[in-house]
């Protein structure tokens, strides 16, 4: 059994077979159409996750138009004190509310590193440790719930072994 090509012969819709002409946009039909430009900024207070951000996006018709607009309203948002206004309800934010353990804020830095995030700790050396390489900080959550260890830096097979975080808070 076959079946006809559903494109086979004229469009069903019965749209012409000749190309449009494209004419160009006169300014009265570009100022109604949409902004084809658009830049979105972020303005991030620190280095961290947990940093307070603004992200505001401009829109507009040329490039040249949308990368002026975007330093009027950095300027904007300087000489009508939004900055500092949002760093200081960040700041607020954090007096007031401290996260759960674990669920971010007040956590140390992160890096990337190997291809894997790494949690920026102190390298050591710990009490008792006899690593020379210095130590980065993992944590994970596995079947027996979370764990945390600190690794060594060394390449791999020249590696210390771990130093696993214990009931009390401190590694060995």
């Amino acid at each position: 059994m076959s079946f006809p090509n559903p494109f086979d012969g004229a469009s069903p819709w019965g749209e012409p077979d000749t190309p449009k002409e494209n004419k160009p946009m006169t300014d009265a039909i570009a100022a109604s159409a949409p902004n084809p430009f658009r830049i979105g900024i972020t303005l991030k207070a620190a280095a961290g996750y947990d940093a307070e951000w603004l992200t505001p996006t401009v829109y507009g018709s040329t490039a040249d138009e949308t990368a002026k607009r975007v330093r009027e309203l950095v300027q904007a948002l300087a000489d009508n004190g939004v900055i500092e206004l949002v760093s200081s309800a960040a700041v607020k934010m954090r007096d007031t509310h401290q996260p759960t353990a674990g669920k971010g804020g007040n956590s140390a830095p992160k890096t990337f590193q190997g291809g894997k995030v790494q949690s920026a700790a102190p390298s050591g050396p710990f009490d008792g440790d006899s690593c020379s390489h210095g130590r980065t900080l993992r944590e994970g959550q596995g079947k027996n719930g979370p764990w945390a260890a600190m690794f060594c830096n060394a390449p791999k097979g020249s590696n210390c072994d771990p130093l696993w975080r214990q009931k009390d808070g401190s590694f060995s």
